[in-house]
């Protein structure tokens, strides 16, 4: 008897790398492979006031359509197609349909001073009311504000970066609401744009944006056959490869790929970002969340991912990239294990701090970080490594135990996805600093929730996420970590110097 075998592509952009990974599935698992890895990352340019970052999108575009030829040609014919990216950015078309320059990335220091003029004609609880979304400077709405008038004024329409891409594959104009739900611009309760935000913003000095905007869809529907003059891909039958949308926010795909059937988890999806929170039915929109920063943003199946954006191993990977810039060649797997000879929350910070959002030498802010609040200042790379791994768990401690009190929804284990499980220093951390068992897996969680929800769609499969959460549990490898039993002190030292 042979067995059926459906074959699809996620395509997986982050903002330092991408790649493409075809996935199979095959009597109720997923066997992930990697058609194609490229770089990414924001380019400076020099304007006439100063310097801006932006996104090469066309250098990208070429990237995934090679990733896409190279998945067909090594695993088969492609049923299906998806993208998730990281959220907020946008590109904007004119009414030709060509793209009106590269799209800003959210990095860009446009947006500063723009949230604090904003909240002077919308107040930040009235704002948190309506969107229920944690204040970053780099929300869209904060860069449609610092937009030149008559780069909107030839604006046609603005497609969020997923949206983009798919729009290049299919011809379709549409939002995907998980990335949409990052925006500012939408109600969590009924998933659709806010006409009074869309109206803030012509008032505070920008367009009106309603008309520039995508059509609405949810994770799971079709777009449409990618146009073959573009690719040439076809499913095994023949016809065009289907291009479907997916939690196109890479964090909602990575959600959906944690492999629970319990209600009472919390989730950390660690990378660049480490995203951590909860998974709800309805947002908390009350004052105490939003003084607490946390976000509403939208999940598959209606789902509400309510979390906090903690600033992840974008601080460890910059010190690594600063020490290669002094020639100080250290591998990553030594680090770690110089990490974890070191003594254990010496030094903590911050990780949260704007001082460590921008590009730049990480090691000597982190050393000025202790200097300032009177800690020992780490000597070498390791005890800064060791710096940033206890207090990035010092972080996920307070994110979890705060969203559990505000929510009012008690969590009995963390889940840890994405590529930052394979440190198993910082997973025993996390145990350690929760007090909760973390369960470490998939690390590639994106791609496989992106994959599942490919595969309901082109109706290879059926159910809800439970079902969906089967296959990925079926497919992973998972490892467990349990908190030890007597650091809970040490830990609450820790917190109490941040204080």
């Amino acid at each position: 008897m042979s067995t059926i075998t459906t074959t699809m592509a996620a395509v997986d952009l982050g903002a330092s790398s991408g790649r493409v990974m075809a996935g199979v599935l095959c009597d109720g698992r997923v066997s992930l492979v990697e058609a194609g890895r490229f770089s990414n990352g924001p380019v400076r340019l020099p304007t006439l006031d100063g310097e801006r970052l932006y996104w090469d999108v066309l250098r990208l575009w070429e990237s995934v359509t090679q990733g896409l030829r190279a998945a067909a040609h090594d695993v088969g014919p492609l049923e299906s197609v998806a993208i998730d990216t990281w959220a907020v950015d946008y590109g904007l078309l004119d009414a030709n349909g060509e793209l009106l320059g590269n799209p800003a990335s959210y990095r860009c220091e446009r947006t500063q001073g723009i949230p604090e003029q904003y909240f002077a004609r919308v107040p930040a609880q009235v704002m948190y009311q309506r969107v229920g979304l944690q204040v970053q400077p780099f929300n869209t709405i904060f860069q449609l504000l610092s937009e030149a008038p008559g780069r909107l004024a030839m604006a046609h329409k603005l497609l969020l970066i997923p949206d983009l891409l798919a729009h290049w594959m299919t011809g379709r104009t549409v939002t995907e609401v998980t990335n949409a739900s990052t925006t500012g611009l939408l109600d969590p309760r009924t998933r659709t744009w806010r006409p009074d935000m869309l109206q803030s913003v012509a008032n505070a000095g920008g367009k009106d944006i309603h008309g520039l905007l995508g059509e609405l869809v949810e994770p799971g529907e079709l777009l449409g056959p990618i146009r073959t003059q573009h690719l040439g891909l076809t499913s095994p039958s023949g016809a065009p490869t289907a291009v479907v949308a997916v939690g196109s926010h890479d964090t909602a795909s990575a959600v959906v790929a944690v492999p629970t059937q319990r209600k009472d988890f919390a989730y950390i999806s660690c990378g660049t970002w480490s995203l951590v929170g909860l998974e709800l039915e309805r947002p908390v929109l009350t004052d105490e969340a939003r003084r607490a920063n946390l976000t509403n943003e939208l999940g598959v199946d209606g789902t509400v991912r309510f979390l906090k954006n903690v600033m992840g191993l974008w601080v460890f990977n910059e010190a690594l990239r600063t020490w290669c810039d002094q020639r100080y060649d250290i591998a990553v797997a030594e680090l770690v294990r110089a990490a974890a000879s070191c003594e254990p929350l010496r030094t903590v910070v911050d990780i949260d701090d704007p001082i460590f959002f921008p590009a730049g030498d990480m090691p000597a802010r982190i050393v000025e970080a202790a200097r300032l609040t009177n800690q020992p200042q780490p000597r070498d790379p390791g005890e800064v490594a060791r710096c940033i791994f206890d207090s990035l768990a010092l972080a996920y401690r307070r994110a979890i135990r705060t969203a559990v009190t505000v929510a009012g929804h008690d969590v009995s284990v963390v889940h840890m996805v994405g590529g930052g499980i394979q440190n198993a220093l910082l997973c025993q951390l996390t145990a350690d600093a929760t007090g909760l068992p973390v369960v470490a897996g998939p690390v590639e969680a994106t791609a496989m929730g992106n994959i599942v929800v490919q595969a309901r769609a082109i109706g290879a499969v059926a159910g809800g996420l439970a079902e969906l959460r089967d296959i990925v549990r079926a497919s992973s490898s998972l490892h467990e970590y349990y908190p030890r039993t007597d650091v809970e002190a040490a830990w609450r030292d820790a917190e109490r110097r941040l204080v």
